[in-house]
């Protein structure tokens, strides 16, 4: 496990690979999947690479590793290189070694225990102590309020007090997910990219209007606004 984490930490080095092949710039991205254990991480990774859905659970032991390469647009390839970390490794020593290079995040909560959205400030917490972008900013974070498709409890039922919860802490966004429905989960990869993006200083006109759309979208249909809201 330890060797295979170095070779990963190796890869994701630089943050950014440019290369040039028929044309094509690629961009190579780390971003953190952390949050409670049985939250859905593992699930919300594997419908976004693999289009698959498990009701079996198996916690994950530490970190797992998955690759998912996007044709962002006729130039451009993005490869996310998505770090499945284990729920219980916020009490662990290694979460900093984990989170090292990372340009982005996910933390994940599961709508139907009030517990894991409780945990969420803490994984916050230990996230932007122990990673910062190059000029000392926190890395762009996305909460998930995962597993939508069931009974909510807390404030996930206010989507106002959500959006100033996630203002408070200083999230990008905060989306309402189902990786059994595969509801959301497209939508807030491409809008934590986007924000990768734009840290990385890459103009890209078509995701702002693609994005404008949606909050237009949102102002017409008070159902959607339960389901993407931005800070």
């Amino acid at each position: 496990m330890y060797a295979d984490l170095q070779v990963s930490l190796k890869a994701s080095q630089g943050v950014t690979n440019y290369n040039t092949i028929n044309e094509k710039t690629e961009h190579l991205y780390k971003i953190l999947v952390i949050g409670e254990l049985g939250a859905g991480k593992t699930s919300i990774i594997k419908r976004y690479v693999h289009q698959f859905f498990s009701q079996h659970y198996r916690a994950t032991i530490g970190v797992d590793f998955a690759l998912k390469v996007l044709n962002w647009d006729p130039a451009t390839i993005i490869r996310l290189q998505l770090w499945d970390i284990a729920g219980q490794e916020r009490f662990g020593n290694m979460t900093r070694v984990y989170y090292k290079e990372a340009v982005g995040a996910f933390i994940v909560f599961d709508v139907t225990r009030s517990a894991t959205f409780d945990a969420v400030v803490k994984w916050k917490q230990d996230l932007d102590s122990k990673v910062q972008l190059s000029d000392g900013s926190p890395i762009p974070c996305v909460l998930l309020a995962n597993k939508c498709d069931q009974q909510k409890e807390g404030i996930v039922n206010l989507p106002i007090k959500m959006d100033d919860y996630c203002k408070e802490k200083n999230f990008a966004a905060w989306f309402e997910t189902s990786a059994k429905e595969n509801i959301n989960i497209e939508e807030a990869a491409k809008f934590l990219v986007h924000k990768i993006l734009q840290n990385d200083n890459i103009k890209d006109n078509s995701i702002d209007e693609h994005y404008d759309g949606i909050k237009l979208s949102l102002n017409q249909s008070p159902d959607r606004l339960k389901k993407i809201c931005y800070c």
